[in-house]
């Protein structure tokens, strides 16, 4: 059974967020819009996004970091958000294993997103649905578009290529080599949801700086000095022109 998921790797994710404003970009245009903001940058900020990026400090100074964490619907294998729906608005597909909402079905009745572990879903004020993360299933399988562009639109926007996509069955797939090759992770597996989308840990990347390299050689003073000085009672060209 085919499962599609993101692998996004914390590692070289820098936090610009480009992933967050293509996903609003794709599906207010697209078969979930329109995405509300109401009130993005007020005091209480109100608005509907499928991802978001949230940043933290880890560590104690002067040994601190910046860790990017996006975060976005993780299409769990047994999703709790679909059995507590009354009305069937919220149904995994068997074809690809994407979890989405029928919008026709759905009464704002917020159960999923109680039962959500992750605070995956998001409530549209405007139209009083839940909403949540597609994995742009109206682009992957759009067979007007070139194979290349068939990913999610946070995949495709990302500068670093911190976002992966493909199916985590596949054993020979992208993502599935990632996972293993760097040891890619679920976020709170006690839950026994089976998220589908992984994250590849933050990796120390060794720097080897040697001796010479802590001394400037081009130091620009040390060059100027070195530089003709010129005499000062000659006529300069300014006094020529």
């Amino acid at each position: 059974m085919t499962q599609l998921a993101l692998v996004i790797d914390l590692n070289v994710c820098v936090g610009c967020h480009a992933c967050v404003t293509s996903c609003k970009q794709w599906n207010t245009s697209g078969a979930a819009g329109s995405l509300t903001d109401e009130n993005p940058y007020d005091k209480d900020p109100s608005g509907t996004f499928f991802n978001r990026v949230q940043t933290f400090e880890v560590g104690e100074f002067p040994n601190t970091q910046t860790v990017h964490f996006p975060k976005s619907c993780l299409h769990c294998e047994e999703p709790p958000c679909v059995p507590v729906c009354p009305t069937g608005a919220s149904y995994k597909r068997k074809e690809d294993g994407i979890v989405l909402v029928d919008y026709d079905k759905c009464i704002g009745c917020k159960y999923c997103s109680w039962a959500c572990p992750y605070g995956a879903r998001e409530f549209d004020e405007s139209r009083k649905v839940m909403t949540k993360c597609t994995l742009c299933v109206d682009r992957i399988h759009n067979q007007a578009l070139p194979e290349r562009e068939r990913k999610p639109a946070c995949v495709l926007s990302c500068p670093t290529s911190a976002r992966l996509f493909g199916d985590i069955h596949d054993s020979e797939s992208v993502v599935s080599k990632a996972i293993r090759d760097y040891a890619g992770y679920a976020l709170m597996p006690e839950w026994g949801t089976q998220p589908s989308n992984h994250y590849l840990p933050r990796r120390k990347n060794p720097v080897h700086i040697h001796h010479d390299e802590l001394t400037r050689v081009d130091n620009p003073l040390k060059i100027d000095q070195l530089l003709p000085k010129p005499n000062m009672s000659e006529a300069s060209l300014d006094d020529i022109a």
